[in-house]
């Protein structure tokens, strides 16, 4: 039974993610050497390979973490004892950020555990995909019953959105946000429920206007509305740090790569020119570095997965499990776009890290999870495949040895 469990995974994403990984790392470790012992001095303690030995400590527990998942059943984050903790404990992080947590980049994100920094939010899509796929799955038989199936889970939705909102996280949030409705708009609902879903989030928007008008001291912050006007007219602001500026130098790197590249470990906008070239933007440096060829890569490897874990749902006979890919796979693509769409300046920078190359703990740690989950679904699907394709063959053979003792 194991050898048949292992025969069954679908190793092409295993591969797709370790080449992400390991692609990720070396870029950091090429984009964040300079600004490790200039811009990040303190915090580095001038160690010019800091961000990479941290993001390498990362790779190894999410490597842990991904082999975890990926034996673990994915059916039993659908039971009620799992999916309560899950729901729970996300919500008690999420507040207990408020009340000790660490704030950096103009965000009160974080907490911290010793020398481990983890950024509560980026769980919260997890559970949030989890919670969704699980209660819909549940709720097929009565799918279109408004009050009773569709509005419980969206209270949720809404309650974790204004709690990441409030850090103020408003990537993460939209993003979150984006998530629930691709796996709403796949549940299997009526188009009546998704006009009436339509017009409530557009009386939820209108009913949260209070807060922003609140809080719009800590959440409209001069390097927010600095990206805003940055992303308006990069060239008539790129003296606002974080704004224009940013933008600019990412067109410069962009620019200066052309085809091939300048060549690996060869960039020019990392010298402080790109502040945030190992995170948000280190794209722009595999663009200046590694050319056209070396974003392609990227982009090719993404998008592999993602249409891997769609192709996965439709596959999968089980709802739950068939949710639970989409909204994983469409988490990674909502991820990449927001985060290239920064980079190249077709919509506002929210930093959003990319998805397996950014530096980051938290948002490693989450799509290594996430990924070791969907790798376990694709076992169920091809051992079910396997299954229904041994089934349509055993009554051929049976046939086979039953008409020959008569034609004998």
């Amino acid at each position: 039974m194991i050898k048949k469990m292992f025969k069954s995974y679908d190793y092409s994403i295993v591969v797709a993610v370790l080449l992400l990984s390991v692609f990720g790392l070396l870029m950091i470790y090429s984009s964040s050497t300079v600004i490790s012992v200039t811009r990040y001095d303190e915090y580095t303690g001038g160690q010019s390979d800091f961000f990479f030995q941290q993001q390498k400590k990362w790779l190894i527990i999410g490597l842990i973490a991904f082999l975890s998942t990926m034996i673990f059943p994915y059916k039993a984050y659908a039971s009620k004892k799992i999916l309560q903790g899950i729901v729970l404990g996300i919500i008690a992080l999420l507040i207990f950020v408020f009340f000790l947590g660490h704030t950096a980049g103009n965000a009160q994100s974080w907490i911290k555990l010793g020398i481990i920094r983890l950024q509560p939010s980026e769980f919260a899509k997890m559970a949030v995909i989890i919670y969704l796929a699980a209660a819909y799955s549940k709720k097929q038989s009565y799918i279109n019953q408004f009050d009773r199936a569709v509005l419980p889970p969206i209270i949720f939705v809404g309650f974790i959105c204004i709690l990441v909102v409030l850090q103020p996280d408003i990537g993460t949030a939209t993003i979150i946000a984006m998530i629930a409705t691709t796996i709403i708009m796949s549940s299997g609902m009526g188009i009546k429920n998704l006009i009436k879903l339509g017009m409530l989030a557009l009386a939820g928007l209108i009913l949260i206007t209070p807060i922003f008008v609140i809080f719009s001291n800590q959440i409209f912050t001069e390097k927010r509305l600095g990206r805003l006007y940055g992303y308006l007219d990069p060239f008539a602001n790129e003296d606002i740090v974080g704004g224009g500026y940013q933008l600019v130098n990412s067109y410069i790197a962009i620019g200066s790569g052309g085809l091939n590249g300048l060549g690996l470990g060869e960039s020019i906008q990392k010298f402080g020119y790109l502040p945030e070239s190992h995170t948000d933007f280190i794209m722009a440096i595999i663009a200046e570095e590694l050319g056209m060829f070396g974003v392609t890569f990227v982009l090719f490897l993404l998008l592999f997965i993602i249409l891997k874990g769609f192709l996965i749902a439709r596959k999968s006979n089980d709802p739950f499990g068939s949710l639970l890919a989409i909204g994983i796979s469409s988490m990674i693509g909502i991820q990449t776009f927001i985060n290239l769409g920064g980079v190249t300046g077709l919509i506002p920078i929210t930093g959003v890290p990319l998805p397996f190359i950014s530096y980051g703990g938290s948002s490693f740690l989450l799509l290594m999870i996430s990924m070791g989950i969907l790798v376990n679904i694709s076992m169920f699907v091809n051992r079910q495949l396997e299954k229904s394709k041994e089934m349509n063959e055993q009554p051929i053979k049976h046939q086979q040895t039953f008409r020959k003792p008569i034609s004998y």
